[in-house]
């Protein structure tokens, strides 16, 4: 799509009227919250000098009109700033599990490879070497190939980032080219906005066409679909053989090593930076992160949110301690609720003493959402801070706490409010006492 057909000198994009400059382009994006041909008149009054429309506006700028904003967003954004993913080597991973873990880990190959790396993950973004705050996993199409852009334009040559089911179907994802995609996994999730498994899959595999190269994890049954269905597909499994010093523990974060590995080496990585790459990472913040201070006993905090992923952790935070399994956890309002109780089911069946929590309620009554996932049989403290100190004032020698589902964020999301709250801060304060 060609924004020269509007006939105005265009000197920037925007979706959002906070970011709405002069010379800009606006694109009325259909929300569930608020529609953007309704603020279209804002943004021409902070200066835009066109608009993308679905339905022609009674303002006095150009429009473009398309059958979807959404749709047309990524291809033209792409466009204008360059196709910028088309100099830069973008190493994408998708999955429900491991997005972020591999992400870091490719990253750390392609520095230890001299390819100047940039990173884009829910909890770290890098450009030129600078850390950015954080957003979206997988941000909005104008923000990501402008991110693309700037990481050409500050020296990056490469880039290891999430690409989100989510993202893909809403064609943020759109006209970005990938040297190589990494698919993880799939478990249920986001059923919420997907309906269904398949959909789910479908939104995965969407992004295949956009990958020069495709490395798929086969010891997950979507996976094994996926490698069947693509032609030239790597496959690899946890099981492959791993010749370096892994330091992340649990076959889970083996898988993710493994398609790190596989990922490298389609793009023509050296074994020694590999090597290097791979060893240079102690640690992913919140992921499988170990709180010490001290203390007789383990504490593990970890992002786990989904069912396999919680029984994932819980598998591998057994091998820590020769005592009592403890685990802390919640699940997220507004979201896909059928996981709820399978959740539930995972810890009781996992762990010696289970604590229900809050967990992002966002608009829901926490107290019920707890309830959904104990279905009467586990123990609940509504408070997160509570429950914490109450599963670590119980803990004795050789014990191991996990506390699951939030890892590195730092905000809860509560009736519209961001409350600031780090699992692993508050740990440390329980701990200190």
């Amino acid at each position: 799509m060609d924004l020269s057909a509007l006939g105005v000198e265009v000197t920037d994009l925007a979706y959002d009227t906070r970011a709405v400059t002069p010379g800009a382009v606006f694109f009325c994006i259909p929300g569930s919250a608020a529609d953007g041909h309704d603020l279209a008149g804002d943004a021409v009054a902070k200066g835009a000098v066109a608009l993308v429309v679905e339905r022609r506006l009674d303002l006095p700028v150009p429009q473009l009109e398309v059958e979807s904003v959404r749709a047309a967003m990524g291809p033209i954004a792409a466009r204008f700033f360059g196709d910028p993913s088309h100099e830069l080597q973008v190493a994408a991973v998708t999955g429900t599990n491991g997005k972020t873990t591999t992400a870091f880990l490719l990253h750390a190959i392609l520095d230890a490879a001299h390819r100047r790396a940039a990173l884009l993950t829910n909890i770290r973004r890098v450009v030129g070497g600078d850390e950015r705050p954080t957003g979206l996993n997988t941000p909005e199409a104008i923000d990501l190939q402008r991110l693309f852009r700037q990481m050409l334009d500050a020296g990056d040559r490469s880039c290891a980032m999430e690409a989100t089911s989510i993202a893909s179907s809403q064609g943020r994802l759109a006209a970005t080219r990938f040297a190589v995609l990494v698919f993880t996994n799939l478990t249920q999730d986001h059923l919420d906005f997907h309906g269904t498994m398949e959909a789910y899959f479908q939104a995965k595999r969407a992004l295949v066409a956009q990958a020069e190269a495709v490395v798929v994890n086969v010891d997950d049954e979507w996976g094994r679909r996926l490698a069947a269905d693509v032609p030239g597909a790597i496959a690899f499994t946890p099981d492959d053989e791993l010749d370096l010093e892994l330091r992340l523990r649990g076959r889970f974060n083996r898988a993710n090593a493994v398609g790190a590995v596989a990922a490298a080496r389609a793009l023509g990585v050296d074994e020694e930076a590999i090597r290097r790459g791979v060893e240079s990472v102690a640690g992913v913040p919140g992921r499988f992160e170990t709180v010490e201070a001290g203390q007789p006993f383990a504490v593990v905090v970890d992002y786990a949110h989904t069912p396999d992923s919680l029984e994932n952790v819980l598998r591998t935070a057994r091998e820590l301690g020769s005592g009592r399994l403890t685990v802390v956890f919640g699940a997220g309002g507004d979201r896909d609720r059928e996981k709820r109780p399978l959740m539930g089911r995972v810890a009781r069946d996992l762990a010696d003493r289970a604590i229900v929590t809050t967990d992002n309620p966002r608009s829901e009554d926490p107290q019920a959402i707890a309830e959904e996932v104990a279905e009467g049989t586990l123990e609940i403290v509504v408070d997160r801070r509570k429950a914490i100190e109450h599963a670590l004032a119980d803990a004795r020698a050789g014990d191991v706490v996990v506390i699951a589902g939030k890892g590195a964020d730092t905000e809860m999301e509560i009736d519209g409010r961001f409350v600031p709250f780090d699992d692993r801060d508050v740990a440390r304060e329980v701990l200190a006492r």
